[in-house]
């Protein structure tokens, strides 16, 4: 089991291949073990070395007691890339840790080598749009479901409803590889501690401006239809963002679409991120 200190906390990782570094940062509930199924695909199609970890307090990296913040996961992303001598890398981050691999691109740019972001939920850039304010006050009042649900200590409710209502749809639970509904449930409580960051949905989009390194943001066509909106305003803030809309697929392409989303991360690697 490969462990590295990294900011204050033990963090679990890792590593295959040989070439250059990608890292690979898991949203929330789950752990690096949601990238399984593309590891070997992204190693058949380009030369990489491919990091996938566990953010702190998920699975087997080191739970801290107290609620967190998402700078501190990007620290923790940051420490962790200059730990293992990654930097500059590849980053791709999947949700929450799409937003986190963002957040640290528009502070440390120069430890990223390109940025890959699938479906970052930063509802606070999108907040002075009127059209989307229904659906948001909606989407708020479902994430209080979730959260009552924690505070009641049913985790597996939590996260059922939290798949289900909030990231993918109706009947998606049942959808998802057991191994990770288990995951989703463990790793619970750090939903909630998320939750509880006031700027966790927020980005500096002119700061984010400055960062000028390649950029992928991908979304499903089956995701909820905020992502399209936040997902156009990132790309607009980006000098060099290019946007894939990825058929058939919702929030957890490298899960339910393994080969769709290797595919365009190995090409974008290859031809736009040199």
């Amino acid at each position: 089991m490969a462990q590295v200190r990294a900011n204050g906390t033990t963090l679990f990782y890792e590593a295959t291949g040989n070439g250059e570094p990608l890292v690979l940062v898991h949203g929330s509930w789950s752990d690096h073990d949601g990238w399984r199924a593309v590891v070997p695909r992204l190693a058949e199609r380009a030369p990489l070395r491919v990091v996938s970890y566990d953010r702190r307090g998920h699975s087997r990296s080191e739970r801290l007691p107290g609620p967190g913040s998402r700078v501190e996961d990007e620290e923790d992303l940051a420490a962790l890339i200059e730990a293992l001598g990654l930097a500059p890398a590849h980053v791709a981050g999947n949700s929450f840790g799409a937003s986190t691999a963002l957040g640290l691109a528009a502070r440390r740019p120069e430890l990223f080598r390109s940025v890959t972001a699938h479906e970052p939920p930063l509802l606070g850039v999108v907040a002075d749009d009127p059209a989307l304010r229904p659906l948001m006050e909606a989407t708020r009042l479902r994430i209080e479901g979730v959260l009552t649900e924690l505070r009641a200590g049913d985790d597996r409710a939590g996260a059922r409803r939290f798949v289900e209502e909030v990231a993918v749809g109706p009947g998606a639970w049942d959808r998802l590889p057991e191994p990770l509904r288990e995951t989703f449930v463990a790793n619970a409580p750090t939903f909630a501690d998320e939750q509880a960051d006031p700027a966790w949905a927020d980005l500096d989009l002119t700061r984010l401006s400055r960062y000028t390194g390649p950029v992928l943001l991908t979304r499903g066509t089956e995701s909820p239809p905020w992502f399209p909106v936040i997902t156009d305003r990132l790309a607009a803030a980006l000098p060099q963002a290019r946007v894939t809309v990825l058929e058939g697929a919702g929030h957890v392409p490298h899960v339910s679409h393994p080969d769709v989303y290797a595919d365009n991360l190995a090409a974008f690697l290859a031809a736009g991120a040199d």
